[in-house]
């Protein structure tokens, strides 16, 4: 459901601007799932074993001519907060062992929304139908990729051809490196 919503807020987004957004995984770890979920996707890089997450956001706007103030970010704990500081909009996964935590990026005004579902409950599916929503183009995008329009089969293509470029934070340098 969560992977589905990525892809509906992504085509929703290409029958806005008539382009693909630029999508990424930013993690602190090592993650297999989020690897091959990224390659299944066709997301644009993953960033992972990154300590400072601010960094990878740099680079990612550098390398594909954005600005932060032009990124959603979804997050979920502490490392993400100096990211949510600089993007446009920021949208924590709500979780109910972290509430001091929602608190605090309430207060100090690093996110924009808290989904009401939790990680494992669709969350990310929450934030995209919202954000669908707000575009005016919820029933369209919907309905488009129900039927498999034209504009969803151009779309699909399109968001198929890049494969993820992985990089990873090398003593606070972020370099291409493939996942091993």
């Amino acid at each position: 459901i969560d992977s589905m919503g990525i892809n509906m807020l992504r085509f929703n987004h290409y029958l806005q601007k008539q382009q693909n957004p630029v999508a990424a995984i930013i993690t602190g770890e090592k993650n297999n799932a989020v690897y091959i979920f990224a390659n299944r996707e066709h997301f644009h890089a993953v960033y992972y074993n990154v300590k400072n997450k601010k960094d990878a956001l740099a680079h990612l706007c550098a390398a594909h001519q954005i600005e932060p103030h032009e990124v959603v970010y979804f997050f979920d704990d502490v490392l993400d907060l100096s990211v949510a500081e600089v993007c446009g909009l920021r949208i924590m996964i709500g979780n109910k062992s972290t509430l001091l935590l929602q608190r605090l990026a309430e207060e100090h005004k690093l996110v924009d929304y808290i989904t009401a579902a939790g990680a494992n409950n669709n969350a990310i599916r929450e934030a995209t139908e919202l954000l669908m929503g707000i575009s005016g183009l919820f029933d369209d995008t919907i309905l488009q990729r129900a039927h498999y329009s034209v504009d969803y089969a151009r779309y699909i293509k399109t968001r198929n051809t890049p494969a993820p470029v992985f990089y990873s934070s090398i003593d606070s340098i972020i370099k291409e490196q493939p996942p091993q």
